[in-house]
């Protein structure tokens, strides 16, 4: 671009004028109307960003319309994934695995069927004891806060409220499962579809996971990594969990036995069995065990209970957590909180149990292929040398 300007000076004749041309090169007029390298970074990563977004509204909205068929195949999935060694080892015993899948499956229906035996028929059992001890402590109640200064009126007032919210809990928790029982018309479905994805993941097993990595889109032995990771990632998590429920368990155990509250082995067998269920289950246990403990041996017990499970819920077993998961899956057990919270958030029970598993799978994959790249670039370095020169062997 060529761009003559004119200017009239004095010179030595009034008349004569001084011509100026500018060239200018247009490429350099590029970068002046662009936006900077660091913003079109940002708006690009802000639309990635969005479309994941949206990717998982739709993936929630997809699993929610189709929950009745997702549901039962994702629990089958976990359980055969964690199960599928016992398969395994039956079968180097001359097992069938069709026949040893349906051995577990009958294993775990007997052993669900004794829990819920034993918990409804706990219950049952005090049902007198803790609605006479909650009379009695709702009185007790009520002399403590007249004791730090509460009137006479606001304590009564208190002691009505808690007489109705005392017995519409027993009430909730005598009939509560029977209602639920009940109310899921889907129940029997979702249990029938369980076990039958059960059978089939058990004793197809390598035959399902071959498939898999033969569709995955990439090469094969990227597959196995993944396959493989997962697996052990979810059998790690599993592995963790019951370490710390069997921690869990035999402190409220032999906590309630020193108590003196009736029924200390359902009581651990539920603590045992709740803490599969992240977070929500230690809270569901702990009620449990606080009402057994209150209707079977009194308050003193009933406040022992409490003291028992805030312990091994809370500063004990910050104690064993972080070695038994923090072994098994490779990450922090405040980043296993924090996943755990947003998977429940978004996808529910499934997001709940999965989170933490999911995310050390993707991590130990991420790490595992990023090895291998970085093995092949040393390899391929390696060979690219020339050849260091060779001695002559001697005559």
């Amino acid at each position: 671009m060529r761009a003559r300007i004119r200017s009239r000076g004095r010179s030595a004749d009034a008349s004569s004028t001084a011509d100026q041309v500018v060239e200018i090169d247009a490429g350099e007029l590029t970068g002046i109307f662009s936006a900077p390298g660091w913003l079109r970074d940002v708006g690009f990563t802000a639309w990635l960003l969005v479309g994941v977004a949206l990717f998982l509204v739709g993936a929630v909205s997809l699993l929610s319309l189709t929950s009745t068929i997702v549901v039962p195949v994702i629990t089958a999935g976990v359980v055969a994934a964690v199960a599928a060694p016992l398969v395994a080892g039956l079968q180097r015993l001359h097992v069938p695995r069709a026949l040893g899948a349906i051995l577990l499956l009958v294993l775990f229906i007997v052993l669900g069927a004794l829990v819920v035996y034993l918990v409804v028929a706990g219950v049952t059992s005090q049902t007198h004891d803790i609605t006479a001890k909650l009379a009695d402590a709702k009185s007790t109640l009520a002399g403590w806060a007249k004791d730090l200064g509460v009137s006479a009126d606001a304590a009564q007032t208190g002691q009505e409220d808690a007489s109705s919210g005392a017995s519409s809990a027993v009430s909730t928790l005598l009939h509560g499962l029977g209602a639920a029982l009940k109310g899921l018309s889907s129940l029997v479905f979702f249990l029938a579809m369980t076990a039958l994805s059960l059978i089939f993941l058990l004793a197809d097993g390598p035959k399902i996971r071959a498939w898999g990595e033969r569709h995955m889109g990439v090469p094969p032995p990227v597959a196995s990594i993944v396959s493989r990771r997962t697996l052990e990632s979810l059998r790690g998590y599993f592995l963790g969990v019951t370490i710390v429920a069997a921690f869990n368990a035999t402190l409220v155990g032999l906590g309630a036995l020193l108590l003196g509250v009736p029924l200390a082995g359902t009581i651990a067998i539920v603590t045992f069995l709740a803490a599969y269920v992240p977070y929500l289950g230690a809270w569901t246990a702990g009620a449990f065990s606080v009402l057994l403990a209150l209707g079977g041996a009194g308050t003193d017990a009933a406040a022992g209970m409490v003291v028992i499970q805030v312990l091994s819920n809370g500063p004990l077993q910050q104690i064993v957590q972080p070695i038994a998961l923090g072994g098994a899956l490779g990450i922090h057990p405040l980043a296993v909180l924090i996943v755990t919270i947003a998977g429940g958030s978004l996808f529910g029970a499934v997001g709940l149990i999965l989170g933490a598993p999911v995310t050390a799978a993707v991590t130990q994959i991420s790490a595992d292929l990023a090895k291998a790249r970085k093995n092949e670039v040393s390899r391929d370095a390696s060979d690219g040398e020339p050849d260091s020169p060779r001695s002559e062997p001697p005559p």
